[in-house]
């Protein structure tokens, strides 16, 4: 039997996503699975779907803190949060990095986990900026892309082409059913299944019969 083809729908503004990303790049080696990354724009599929940020509800946002607190250290993802995170995420736009994560996605696929990973330290765990051209090279050059790579990349952010395509991923998503971030979806049996949030991962692999080992597989839970 083929391995099942899993799509991981995401933005590098949603610390969910960035916890499902790392989960499932560890279990990728384990399950019999073919996993895609999909970058997409949170904004689109928000306004499409009328879902609003859990924030915007401050007993949501309470929290999220708490639980963001608690999930970093399960998952064992550098995320730091504290209540100014808020109000960054909503002065941020992450369209820029989505596109240029896009235009690696169609000329340099190879980079694309990497660079990903690179958007979420920067943004997540150091707190700096990632919707500035500035900001986007110094992900890029600690991603390990060369100045020349970058700067083709950096020029086909504004392409018809990028914009369409990242258009395209998020609409796709959204036919998928996706109302929020990260949204994984799974071709098995010959239909897609849909999982939301980072915590599914383990239902993902009763679906698909795999068996779930723990957010961490490849290192032996420490007793607490």
């Amino acid at each position: 039997m083929g391995r099942t083809v899993v799509e991981l729908f995401y933005d590098v503004v949603s610390p969910y996503s960035w916890l499902g990303f790392e989960v499932l790049c560890r279990y990728r080696h384990i399950w019999n699975i073919d996993l895609r990354f999909r970058p997409a724009f949170l904004g689109g599929i928000m306004q499409e779907t009328g879902n609003k940020p859990p924030a915007m509800l401050p007993k949501r946002g309470e929290y999220m803190l708490k639980d963001m607190k608690r999930m970093a250290k399960y998952y064992q993802v550098p995320i730091q949060v504290s209540g100014d995170d808020f109000k960054r995420i909503f002065g941020t736009s992450t369209l820029g990095a989505m596109r240029f994560l896009t235009a690696i996605d169609m000329t340099q696929p190879r980079h694309l986990e990497t660079v990903s990973r690179e958007f979420w330290t920067r943004f997540w765990s150091q707190h700096e900026d990632i919707s500035e051209p500035d900001s986007i090279v110094a992900v890029a050059r600690q991603a390990g892309l060369s100045s020349e790579v970058t700067q083709k990349l950096l020029e086909m952010i504004s392409s018809p082409a990028v914009k369409n395509r990242l258009r395209e991923t998020t609409t796709e998503a959204i036919k998928y059913g996706a109302f929020g971030m990260p949204a994984v979806v799974a071709h098995y049996n010959g239909e897609p299944h849909l999982f939301f949030g980072s915590d599914r991962v383990e239902l993902l692999g009763s679906i698909i019969g795999e068996k779930w080992v723990g957010p961490v597989p490849s290192v032996p839970s420490a007793k607490m």
